[in-house]
């Protein structure tokens, strides 16, 4: 193992600057993931409580349906910068 150390002037430059946009993921796809995902932890988070594993997983396959569900979203052009979702110029 290397014992050398980074300073802060060799670090890779990982930050944005503050004039960059950093988009907060303001999409429908966006949205419809989290929205689906909170619904499953809120599942989840009444399995536990209520000691029931079966509804626990249930909710743990809701959270992943939300995920892949964002997904297709993005890649069926509803995700930020996407094709159905640009202006048309009106």
């Amino acid at each position: 193992m290397s014992k050398t150390t980074v300073s802060a002037s060799n670090a890779p430059a990982t930050e944005a600057s503050h004039g960059d946009a950093i988009g907060h993921g303001n999409s429908p796809a966006a949205w419809t993931c989290v929205i689906v995902m909170l619904v499953g932890a809120l599942v989840c988070a009444i399995a536990f409580v209520i000691a029931s594993t079966p509804i626990f997983i249930g909710g743990a396959v809701v959270m992943v349906i939300g995920l892949l569900a964002g997904w297709a979203m993005r890649k069926a052009g509803y995700g930020v910068g996407g094709s159905k979702l640009k202006n048309a110029g009106h």
